[in-house]
């Protein structure tokens, strides 16, 4: 089996099986992949504080853009990705969007030098960046403590194997974005296969708001909702009510591990890009909230096979797209 640098979602499945306390060989096993990549990944990547996949990613890009040697392209090539880029499209997107239609290979690696190239001369590129950070300890904390909370809660483990394997559409994960001690915030719900995006603003954060959203978000499209995946954090205290709503199962995720919803923890972090810490969700307006959902299911993933998670998900709900079955995850 050849060596291919891991993806971040694939750092998010190594995450989150390695909490769970799988071996290594497990782990590639599980995920189609060798188990000395599992091993170099952790041995390369784990710090004085754990593995953590999106610091994986940062140290793994770090590497690789300082081994790379900058080559010149033609001004046009440039032009393309820099306009791409203020499209807020990442560089994995450009790459694999523009090598069929300019037919010649731009790594992503490169995108990353003419950034870094642009920054040293004062340039602005680098601000188009998505930087997710990790979450608080003390916010983890928080939503531990909301378990005793949630009534008939059942846990991940009791999920069905179908939920892993991102085989089929069905599967969603849910969680909150925070303003504040719970003023305001989002529900949101990523699809596991497409990383479609739902998502509805919360005038507060409580328990009923939360279920209302959440049976808005999910009844007009219950027939592509099996399972729904969610943080322990008490504004799901109603996961019954919705689950009925939809005719679906929810589980709960364990106590301080948010790569069991990679997607969904994932996009979070790229919601905030557009309404960092400390925006108040109150005064956002559908229309600007729409405008940023309809931005992030309409960018291709390297994992998707450079389709759009719009493609993917409306695609295969209709029939249109008959990929349903096939393994998307590069």
């Amino acid at each position: 089996m050849g060596y291919r640098q891991l993806t971040q979602t694939q750092r998010y499945q190594i995450h989150a099986r390695y909490d769970l306390g799988m071996s290594q060989r497990q782990i590639g096993r599980e995920l189609g992949l060798h188990s000395s990549t599992i091993s170099r990944e952790l041995r390369r990547n784990t710090t004085s504080g754990g593995y953590d996949p999106e610091q994986a990613q940062a140290l793994s890009d770090h590497r690789r853009r300082t081994a790379w040697k900058w080559t010149k392209r033609l001004p046009s090539m440039i032009a393309a990705v820099v306009g791409r880029l203020r499209e807020e499209w990442s560089p994995q997107q450009i790459s694999g969007f523009m090598a069929p239609l300019a037919g010649v290979g731009v790594s992503h690696q490169w995108i990353y030098s003419v950034i870094w190239d642009d920054k040293a001369q004062g340039g602005d590129l680098w601000r188009y960046l998505r930087q997710p950070k990790r979450r608080s300890k003390h916010r983890a904390q928080a939503k531990s403590a909301g378990l005793g909370k949630i009534p008939n809660r059942v846990g991940i483990e009791y999920r069905p194997a179908e939920a892993n394997d991102r085989h089929f559409i069905g599967h969603w994960e849910g969680d909150t974005v925070i303003h504040g001690h719970k003023q305001s915030g989002l529900v949101t719900l990523v699809e596991r296969r497409s990383g479609y995006l739902l998502a509805a603003r919360l005038p507060r954060i409580s328990a009923e708001l939360t279920q209302a959203a959440m049976i808005r978000l999910l009844k007009p499209r219950r027939g592509a909702v099996q399972t729904i995946t969610l943080d322990n954090g008490s504004e799901f205290a109603g996961h019954q009510a919705v689950a009925e709503a939809v005719t679906a199962a929810t589980y709960f995720c364990d106590p301080y591990c948010s790569g069991q919803r990679g997607s969904n923890e994932n996009t979070n972090g790229l919601i905030r890009q557009y309404f960092p810490k400390g925006t108040d969700f109150r005064q956002v307006t559908d229309a600007e909230l729409r405008k940023v959902i309809k931005k992030l299911n309409d960018r291709p993933r390297k994992r998707l096979g450079y389709r759009t998670p719009a493609q993917v998900f409306l695609g295969e709900y209709s029939g249109a797209l008959n990929t349903a079955g096939a393994a998307l995850i590069a």
